[in-house]
Formats: structure tokens, C-alpha cells, sequence
């Protein structure tokens, strides 16, 4: 049933990088959740596989010195959206992650088996744009940190080199701190099915809670990757809470998405559904942020 050619078991990161040093052609397996059907598909047939689904020192969410939050690569999508941290701080992630597929792929699927798909359509990659994550890499050379926006290349393929992989997703303190997010998917069905486009809205109001001090709106399949919508925010930027700055900014989107016609929808749907979204995302980060919108 899965034409594999071998299977390494990693012991320890170091040595996840020696196994694919030693087998340069070998592909990662974590959950298996994508690897397995590929395999099975015939996609990836034949392969050699570096398993590192027991190293547990990639698992967990903490916080850093600096107060970052540190989400380990083999996390699993149950375990973020139940933890106390992602709770606290960026409950809207486990939001997000918790609309993947069903409880057996949510228990079995991992937020860095996700990211290095590299697809478009992964719930839990707009809201990462949004939070302006950094990634973990681990290589022959060291560690290396880069913006999740440098790590997608294109569609199905991220920056990682010869011999290196994942270890971590990092949210700075500043990208959190007096931030709230709303994410929304867009799918035929409401459950066990890709995102038509998703959406993930993240404010930050003033004190007083009449101004956008700050907005962030990033996408999924609005493009070959996972994108900010920069026009848009800067539009909805040091604007009073109106429904006017929110209807203008959430129009803005139309500069900077890229959807396309396919057999799930129409460029133009999706176009139209993504001003949809971001107004009501908008709308949603406002109230979790305790504003109050004015006409």
C-alpha cells in the first residue's frame, strides 16, 4: 500500500539533520497526515523517509526570555488550540488550527507538517502571516531564523536548504501584545474540507479604544501563497472605529489579493468573499479588542 524505500528514525535533532545530510533526497516525515496519502497517491513513491515524530523536544508552546512564544514544529493542532499560552495570548491560532480536517487529523497533524507543505490553503498560515511569525530552521550550517513571509517561496515550496528542517514557529511579544485576532475559512462544507479562502484579522486599538492603531490582514488562497494585505491596512491604520474606515479598508483588499478561478471558485467570488471576510473580521478583532463601532 506505501512504496517506501527506507525509513530512518531520528534520535535527536542533531542527528535529524545527520540522516538528511546522509540521504539528500530523503523526505521529512512527522504526523504523516500529508506524506502518507501522498505515498499512497503515488506522488512521492519510493522514497526514503527521516522520521522525527519522537522528538519530543520539538513538541509544546512556551515562552522565551523575551517573552516571545515558542511553538515547537511537531506540535500538534489539538495541543495548540488547548494550550493555556495560545489561550492567553493568540487564542485565535488555536482557532484556526482547530478547523483542520477532523479530531484524527487535528491529534495526528502538526503545525510545522503544515507550514512546509507550503500550500496556500493551510489554516493555520494566514494567521501566522498575520501574527508576523518567524520560523526555526536547523541546518548543517546552525539555526536560522526567518519571517514566515521569506519561508514560502511558491506554491509547494518553502525556503529550506539541503539537510535542514523546522524546529519552531516564534511570535515576538510585539506582534502579540495588545493585539486581537478573528479568523475566518471560507469552505463549501463546515467541516473536513480545504479553505475556498481564508481570512485573519488581527487589531490593535488605542487606549481609548476609538482608534485602529494598528491592523494586520493576511490571506489564504487568495494567491499562490499566503499573503498581507498591505494596502488594506494601511488604509484601516490610525483610523477612528467607523463603520466607513472598516467598509474602505476592507475594500482596499482588492490591491493586493491574487485569487484564481478553479473548480472550487471563481476569481471573482473569491474576490468577492474576501472583501466579505475582512469586514467581518475586522469587525469580530474590534469587539475582542473591546471597541465599540460607530457609524
Amino acid at each position: 500500500m506505501y512504496d517506501i524505500k527506507a525509513l530512518y528514525e531520528a534520535e535527536s535533532v542533531p542527528h535529524a539533520v545527520q540522516l538528511l545530510v546522509e540521504h539528500p533526497e530523503a523526505q521529512i516525515i512527522a504526523g504523516g497526515s500529508d506524506v502518507l496519502v501522498q505515498i499512497r497517491d503515488g506522488k512521492r513513491a519510493g522514497r526514503e523517509l527521516v522520521s522525527i515524530y519522537m522528538l519530543d523536544e520539538l513538541r509544546g508552546v512556551s515562552l522565551e526570555e523575551d517573552g516571545a512564544l515558542r511553538i515547537g514544529s511537531l506540535t500538534s493542532f489539538s495541543h495548540i488550540t488547548r494550550d493555556p499560552l495560545i489561550q492567553q495570548h493568540i487564542k485565535v491560532l488555536g482557532e484556526a488550527v482547530d478547523m483542520v480536517g477532523g479530531p484524527q487529523i487535528r491529534n495526528i497533524g502538526t503545525i510545522g507538517g503544515n507550514t512546509c507543505n507550503g500550500v496556500t490553503s493551510a489554516d493555520s498560515a494566514s494567521t501566522l502571516f498575520a501574527w508576523d511569525a518567524i520560523v526555526e530552521i536547523t541546518g548543517p550550517e546552525g539555526v536560522r531564523r526567518i519571517p514566515i513571509q521569506t519561508f514560502y517561496i511558491k506554491a509547494g515550496q518553502v525556503n529550506l536548504r539541503p539537510g535542514e528542517l523546522q524546529t519552531a514557529i516564534i511570535i515576538p511579544k510585539s506582534s502579540y501584545e495588545g493585539y486581537k485576532g478573528h479568523y475566518i475559512k471560507y469552505a463549501m462544507r463546515n467541516a473536513m474540507d480545504i479553505a475556498t479562502i481564508g481570512c485573519s484579522v488581527n487589531v490593535k486599538l488605542s487606549a481609548d479604544k476609538q482608534t485602529m492603531e494598528d491592523v494586520r490582514i493576511a490571506y489564504g488562497v487568495a494567491g499562490p501563497i499566503p499573503m498581507r494585505a498591505v494596502h488594506a491596512e494601511e488604509k484601516a491604520k490610525g483610523q477612528p472605529v467607523t463603520e466607513a474606515a472598516i467598509k474602505a479598508a476592507a475594500q482596499a483588499v482588492l490591491e493586493d489579493i491574487h485569487p484564481r478561478d478553479s473548480w472550487r471558485a471563481s476569481k471573482d467570488f473569491r474576490e468577492h468573499i474576501a472583501v466579505v471576510l475582512a469586514e467581518r473580521g475586522l469587525r469580530e478583532a474590534i469587539r475582542l479588542s473591546g471597541g465599540e463601532i460607530h457609524a
